[in-house]
């Protein structure tokens, strides 16, 4: 667990790098400095739904205690923030800024999960494959927290690629983007790992995703038809 932590750490520290050296266009909001709020709504939503949705799946899946989860803190904090956003006012998309410091996050993250074995319950399902790993219990399984740490790492250099040239899908719905990506290739992985289903084959974070990527979508049209 102490390792574990070490990599949240440097998760946090990674992901500030990022949001405090990435140059960004002009013009684009500083989500921080919008509403006296903003930061407020952000962090307990986050929080809220990292531990509503960890433990209801972990409760799902027959395993007791408290959980938390990445994408869970990721609904929270959007479903706070557009809940602020309608309350005051505030047009257009707010979270440019977060898309490449939260992909930098989760790539490096995902290794404190992937290090952490058993115990995280992030670990993969039975596999032959060869890349297999053994986290302790004899049974090689598919190291799902490394596949999304590798779709991470890709997303954030593909980002940050179309910022530079300031492509429209990067610049007027680049977190939407995010959100879509992060989303979509979590739905994927979900087919591998040893979750509870809640509807037919899928699980919570099956359905989570999908209610993700439909936000994305809609919310990245907007904003591109946006003048």
């Amino acid at each position: 667990m102490l390792l574990h932590s070490l990599f949240d750490l440097l998760a946090v520290l990674v992901g500030a790098l990022v949001y405090v050296r990435l140059p960004m266009p002009a013009g684009v909001p500083v989500p921080l400095r919008l509403d006296p709020l903003y930061p407020l709504a952000l962090a307990a939503g986050a929080l809220a739904g990292a531990y509503l949705f960890g433990t209801l799946n972990a409760w799902l899946s027959g395993a007791a205690g408290i959980g938390r989860s990445i994408e869970g803190a990721l609904a929270g904090a959007i479903l706070a923030i557009e809940a602020l956003k309608r309350r005051r006012g505030i047009i257009g998309s707010t979270g440019l800024r977060f898309a490449a410091p939260m992909a930098a996050a989760i790539a490096v993250g995902r290794i404190g999960c992937f290090l952490a074995g058993l115990q995280d319950m992030t670990h993969g399902t039975p596999t032959g494959l060869p890349w297999g790993h053994d986290f302790g219990d004899g049974i090689a399984r598919h190291p799902v927290q490394l596949y999304e740490s590798a779709a991470m790492a890709t997303f954030l250099v593909a980002f940050i690629f179309l910022l530079r040239r300031r492509h429209p899908l990067a610049v007027k719905a680049g977190f939407h983007l995010f959100v879509g990506v992060y989303a979509g290739q979590r739905f994927v992985w979900e087919f591998l790992k040893p979750y509870g289903t809640v509807l037919g084959p899928f699980n919570l974070f099956h359905l989570l995703s999908i209610a993700l990527v439909i936000y994305a979508v809609l919310f990245a049209r907007k904003e591109l038809q946006r003048a």
